[in-house]
């Protein structure tokens, strides 16, 4: 008889949250029953899962009785309440926030990547960073057949990816803008809502994403940086591949692109080499066509799960270096789908 799975979902009111629901309907998991958590605000909303209507409760540490897995996207803070209290309850927790990432006693897991991880939990799992998600399954198949020494990352990251406050503002900007009003100085939301000041993204570019920190570095370049090693080489300090990053906020609604420069240890490698090797690993769609111009866009990568790789070409000053452009949708492999999958590869293993 199959095992059938109560699940909770933490954040169920939040973009991703929402998108955790859709996903779960076309999963493979075995489910039992659903309860949809958010804060005091939200509860009593009533939300979808098929045909089923659903009343959102306010979370508590009882919520939790009962409950098998928690899919969780509520911000960093209630999950650190929270997600500890699920399992002592006896849940196993995949949370989409910041908040376990980079504690060594979490496996960090794109389910393609490094399923194995998924091993040593103890009853939580983080999903990484959406920018650090897509990276990771661009070149993960490239790492394992010509190895990989180094990487330089730029990302041109959509405002989804502040939240749905973001995108209201980016669309109420550009229809400012449009109607010949002057937008510097109304801005609210970004570059980072914590953040002293504030601009404008509609028809503009801000190359700060999460907090600027005294190294130089912006919070979310050094979470693509240490995130890589952690789930690549399980060691977030490790030396053997060396990672930078770039991370730029962009007018585009969802779906981040991602500028990848890399230099693999087998120097014989071609590019049609990396082309096959990314083709034929899972979740990838190889879009490299430039005599019919193909290659990833965000509008077309919005509301698949897949990740997109194209512009595959060599560095031809430096030999055993390329650069490839890389797209997903940030809202499904970026956070809800992956955290979906990675329960997936839980109950698959045998792990719950």
């Amino acid at each position: 008889m199959t095992k059938e799975y109560n699940i909770a979902i933490l954040g169920a009111t939040g973009a991703v949250g929402r998108r955790m629901i859709e996903q779960l309907e076309h999963s493979t998991i075995p489910v039992k029953s659903v309860k949809l958590l958010a804060s005091f605000r939200s509860a009593g909303k009533k939300l979808k899962l098929k045909n089923e209507e659903l009343t959102v409760e306010e979370t508590t540490p009882e919520s939790f009785d009962g409950i098998d897995l928690v899919l969780s996207s509520a911000g960093g803070a209630v999950s650190k309440k929270f997600l500890p209290e699920a399992v002592k309850r006896g849940a196993v927790c995949v949370d989409n926030t910041s908040a376990f990432r980079m504690d060594p006693d979490v496996p960090l897991v794109v389910p393609e990547v490094n399923p194995e991880a998924l091993k040593n939990h103890h009853g939580i799992i983080a999903n990484p960073n959406c920018s650090t998600i897509q990276m990771m399954m661009a070149l993960e198949p490239i790492r394992r057949k010509f190895g990989l020494k180094q990487i330089i990352v730029s990302t041109y990251q959509a405002a989804s990816g502040a939240g749905q406050a973001a995108i209201d503002e980016l669309k109420k900007e550009a229809q400012d803008y449009l109607n010949g009003e002057d937008i510097r100085g109304n801005a609210k939301i970004l570059p980072t809502k914590g953040d002293k000041r504030h601009y404008p993204l509609a028809f503009n570019l801000l190359p700060q994403i999460d907090v600027l920190e005294d190294s130089g570095y912006s919070h979310e370049e050094w979470k693509m940086i240490h995130e890589t090693k952690k789930i690549m080489l399980g060691d977030m300090n490790s030396k053997d591949i060396k990672v930078t990053a770039t991370c730029v906020r962009v007018p585009v609604i969802i779906s981040h692109g991602e500028s990848v420069y890399f230099e693999v240890e087998d120097e014989k490698a071609t590019a049609q080499d990396i082309k096959d090797a990314v083709a034929s690993f899972p979740g990838n769609i190889l879009q490299d066509d430039i005599k019919n111009q193909l290659y990833p866009q965000p509008l077309n990568a919005e509301g698949t799960r897949e990740t997109y790789v194209g512009r595959i070409r060599p560095d031809y000053e430096n030999p055993g270096c390329f650069n490839m452009w890389v797209v997903a949708d940030n809202l499904l492999k970026g956070a809800a789908w992956n955290t979906v999958e990675n329960a997936e590869y839980l109950v698959k293993m045998d792990l719950i």
